[in-house]
């Protein structure tokens, strides 16, 4: 067993292609979990608790950015396995009384090696939303 920690810094550059009302927000939510042998990050049911975080990005023009910050620390069997990332960047709308999601764009298991032991990884994803 090996012990793993550090932290994802996850940043997701958006080009926005939809029509989204005024006032509309733009979220991002990353998850990590040591990489099992396979297994589907939004199914699994490891013994390794996934983490998550969320960010609202910054919204100039027909471009986005939004960042994510995932900090870990596991015990795993193997710590060349990496980790597996999953994402999931939605516009939401807040003009009525409850949140209406406008658009989703979501992504499952990436495979995304482990930063130096207690260090911080980059991450860039450049998505067209």
């Amino acid at each position: 067993m090996t012990a793993v920690s550090g932290v994802y810094s996850v940043t997701f550059h958006l080009n926005i292609t939809s029509k989204l009302p005024a006032g509309s927000a733009i979220t991002c939510r990353a998850r990590i979990a040591p990489d099992q042998g396979g297994q589907d990050l939004m199914n699994s049911r490891s013994a390794a608790f996934p983490m998550a975080a969320a960010g609202l990005a910054t919204v100039t023009g027909s471009t986005a950015t939004c960042v994510a910050e995932i900090p870990f620390s596991w015990t795993v069997e193997n710590a060349r396995g990496g980790v597996l990332l999953s994402y999931e960047i939605d516009a939401v709308s807040y003009a009525g009384s409850a949140p209406v999601l406008l658009v989703g764009n979501a992504r499952q298991s990436v495979g995304v090696v482990l930063p130096a032991a207690g260090g911080s990884a980059n991450l860039d994803v450049s998505l067209t939303f």
